[in-house]
């Protein structure tokens, strides 16, 4: 069991993140891969990233075990990670303190890898292999499947929105999923260990995660800016054919996207829309917004995600890029 300590201050500095973060989903993705359960879930993605991962898989590998302690440092909680290589600077950057504390902690594990003593030695050559291995993976199982990555997590942020706005900050970490209870002052969360995290005023970054599986998870060294990475809700055929993978990808998927209430569905996409919303907005029937947010879906210009009974609809990036042509062509 986690347990998350709040104080009232605290409690007005929770956030979440702005979206996915790119080095929490290779980590938490490398251990997914090596694991068995989540087959539902994860099945199609593991068969089909497996055979296309080079060597650096194993040494990635050895730094993060499907179980147990992984290093803080791969997940750095500062600086700029807003694109994979600033993200990958920052990393390469760590002070080799750090770098000593965390893979020192590692190799006091079973079967640690043979070089991790360069590593925690700062060896330039071993920083650079490391950087090169998360680079080569985020391209060969990650990139393809990137926009749904992205896609996922916005319509999760939109689901918190409301939860925020519904009932406040405590109602949004109370809704964070059945592996959360609020016990004010303190947060409760499923774990493989038992931790206490102490905000004491530093506030907590909630980072939605395609890849983090089963548990949610955060540093270990409490001394750092507190993060706390959760699974997501996934669409059950998120793992279908890569874009650009699949048959009939030479049709278009923009053929049937046509009519004013398809146009209308994706504009209340753009902030997120229940379905409720949607047919209330457009005054037609919720069967006839079912019906064509499926389209927007297989055209891959939507997501959606349910909560309570509820289905939300959010645009993805896709989406977006329509909606903004559609802007720019009505400002001409």
């Amino acid at each position: 069991m986690l347990r998350v300590h709040f104080t009232s201050e605290d409690l007005a500095r929770v956030r979440v993140a702005p979206g996915p973060d790119f080095l929490w989903e290779i980590t938490n993705s490398v251990q997914t891969l090596q694991r068995r359960d989540g087959e539902r879930v994860f099945g199609a993605w593991r068969r089909w990233a497996r055979p296309r991962l080079s060597g650096g898989r194993t040494l990635l590998a050895g730094l993060l075990p499907p179980r147990g302690y992984s290093p803080d440092f791969l997940t750095p909680t500062a600086g700029d990670r807003t694109t994979l290589q600033a993200a990958l600077d920052v990393l390469m950057s760590t002070p080799h303190p750090r770098l000593r504390t965390d893979l020192t902690q590692l190799a006091s594990s079973p079967r640690p890898p043979d070089w991790v003593r360069s590593l925690a030695a700062g060896d330039a050559d071993a920083l650079r292999g490391l950087g090169d291995a998360l680079h080569t993976y985020q391209l060969e199982a990650l990139a393809p499947y990137w926009p749904r990555v992205q896609a996922h997590i916005d319509a999760d942020r939109a689901v918190r929105l409301y939860s925020l706005l519904d009932r406040g900050t405590e109602g949004l970490l109370d809704g964070l999923g059945p592996q959360f209870r609020w016990r004010p002052p303190v947060l409760e969360v499923v774990y493989p260990v038992e931790q206490q995290l102490r905000l004491e005023g530093r506030g907590l970054v909630l980072q939605p995660s395609f890849f983090c599986w089963p548990t949610p998870t955060t540093l270990a060294d409490g001394a750092l800016p507190p993060v706390l990475v959760y699974p997501i809700q996934h669409a059950t055929d998120w793992a279908g054919p890569a874009p650009g993978t699949g048959a009939g990808q030479e049709l278009g998927p923009l053929g049937p996207l046509m009519g004013h209430t398809r146009a209308g569905i994706l504009r209340a996409s753009l902030t997120g829309c229940s379905t409720v919303e949607a047919a209330r907005l457009l005054r037609v029937t919720h069967p006839a917004v079912s019906q064509h947010v499926n389209v927007l879906r297989a055209a891959g210009l939507i997501t959606t995600v349910r909560r309570a009974g509820r289905a939300f609809h959010v645009a993805t990036a896709e989406g977006r890029a329509l909606l903004a042509t559609e802007a720019r062509a009505g400002l001409r």
